[in-house]
């Protein structure tokens, strides 16, 4: 029996205030979209992965719009090490906190 690997990119969207409300919405559309962009790219990317169920990735503005990212769940090595260089790759940056378990030279 085949297992199909399950991916989600979230979009967290931090409550804000203040006289930029205006920009924080235009903000959170784009980091939806940046968010489905990166859960169709790591479709393709994991494509017949079978090592384990899912694969849940936040992703989230720092205050100087960066964009951020963490794996939520348990993942194998390898699959870190794809979504680690999709995100490198785009410029993204690990959120501050998160574990992640391969090698920062690999």
């Amino acid at each position: 029996m085949s297992r199909e690997l399950t991916i989600t990119v979230l979009a967290i969207n931090e409550p804000r205030s203040g006289n930029n409300l205006p920009l924080h919405k235009v903000m959170d559309n784009r980091l939806a979209k940046f968010a489905s962009e990166m859960q169709s790219e790591l479709d393709v990317l994991l494509e017949g992965e079978q090592d384990c169920d899912d694969l849940v990735v936040w992703i989230s503005y720092t205050s100087n719009y960066a964009i951020r990212w963490k794996i939520v769940n348990d993942v194998p090595t390898q699959i870190e090490k794809i979504v680690y260089d999709l995100c490198a790759k785009l410029g993204y940056i690990i959120w501050k906190g998160s574990i992640i378990s391969i090698k920062r030279n690999s």
